[in-house]
This record gives structure tokens, C-alpha cells and sequence, in this order.
């Protein structure tokens, strides 16, 4: 199953980032861009591709340690930006060394699972808003972006979540995103 650490926003978060994205479909060209759904909105910690069915255990076990060894850290969503002209998104202001290191803990887990991992980059938070193939240029969006500031939470929880791949081939069909495990950051819950 394909599978991702990652930390979702809470309700209250996503309504304020969902009323900034609709001025944002507003723009010129904002039809020809590929929204990601309020549902699916998060920050991934770790992608971990494929696992097999009897890794999950370990692995559960390994986020959950994670989890414990990291305290609830405040968080908020914050202005945004783009990854050429392929990915806007909306980026993260509070304690943003602490999300970058639940992040290195996250991938630290899944490798230690025995769970083949990406080479180490530096951890860019951001939250995926929209897809693009390189018309409309998303600098305009992440410009429109620039001044919003969401309300400040506490992050209290890590989430596995798998992705399920789209299979009947309908032109723009997404991932479907479901949880399969939450552990509370230490001190939380």
C-alpha cells in the first residue's frame, strides 16, 4: 500500500486556507489548474511509496515512538508559493524547526522499518493547493498568497495516511486519502 506521514490541519485551519483558495479561483487562468480537494489538504512528513502489508506493523510502532518523542509545537498556515509552474502551495510559520524535525523522525522510522526512502533533502513545508503544467504561471497565486496568515494551533498529533491511487481512468480523478493510524505527540491527549 502506498503510504505517508503527515500532519493535517485542523478544521478550523483549513476553513480559513479554503476562503483565501476561493479569491484565489478567481484569478485568470485558475480554471486551467488541477485544485486539490479541502479533504486531502496536508503536510506530508514522509512518502513512503509502496510498503508491504507486513511492514505496517513496525512501522506503526516507529511513528508512534516518534510521536512520543515530540512535543505538541504551535503552527499556522502562512503565505505561500510554488515549485516552478508545476505546484502551488501554502507554507508554514510557528515552530517550523520542530515540524522539520517530526519530519527527519517520520523518514528516520520508515528507514529504520527497513523501508527503502528517498535520499535526505532539506524538509520545505508546504501544503499542496494546486497542480499546474506550466500555463498559467502559479506566480501570480503564490503572489496572492503572500499576505495570508492563518490562525496559530497546537500540532498534536502524527497521522499515517495511504493513498489510493485513481483506477478507472477518468480524466482528472485524485488519490483518495485515508487515515490508518494517529499517535499523539508526547504530552498531547
Amino acid at each position: 500500500m502506498r503510504l505517508f506521514a503527515a500532519l493535517l490541519p485542523p478544521p478550523a485551519a483549513a476553513d480559513e486556507l479554503a476562503h483565501a483558495v476561493e479569491k484565489l479561483k478567481t484569478l485568470p487562468g485558475a480554471e486551467d489548474l488541477r485544485w486539490t480537494r479541502r479533504e486531502s489538504w496536508h503536510f506530508t512528513l514522509a512518502f513512503m511509496a509502496e510498503v508491504p502489508d507486513e511492514a505496517v506493523p513496525e512501522l506503526s510502532t516507529r511513528l508512534e515512538r516518534a510521536a512520543h518523542r515530540t512535543p505538541p509545537f504551535p503552527l499556522a498556515l502562512h503565505a505561500g508559493g510554488h515549485f516552478g509552474d508545476r505546484a502551488l502551495w501554502a507554507g508554514a510559520r510557528g515552530d517550523v524547526e520542530a515540524l522539520r524535525l517530526l519530519a527527519r523522525r517520520a523518514d528516520a522510522a520508515a528507514r529504520k522499518s527497513g523501508i527503502p526512502m528517498e535520499e535526505h533533502r532539506h524538509y520545505r513545508p508546504h501544503l499542496t493547493l494546486a497542480r499546474g503544467h506550466g500555463e498559467p504561471s502559479l506566480r501570480a497565486y503564490a503572489d496572492a498568497l503572500a499576505d495570508f496568515d492563518g490562525t496559530e494551533w497546537t500540532v498534536a498529533e502524527l497521522t499515517l495516511v495511504r493513498s489510493n491511487l485513481p483506477v478507472s481512468g477518468v480524466p482528472g480523478e485524485r488519490p483518495r486519502y485515508e487515515v490508518v493510524g494517529r499517535w499523539p505527540l508526547g504530552g498531547a491527549g
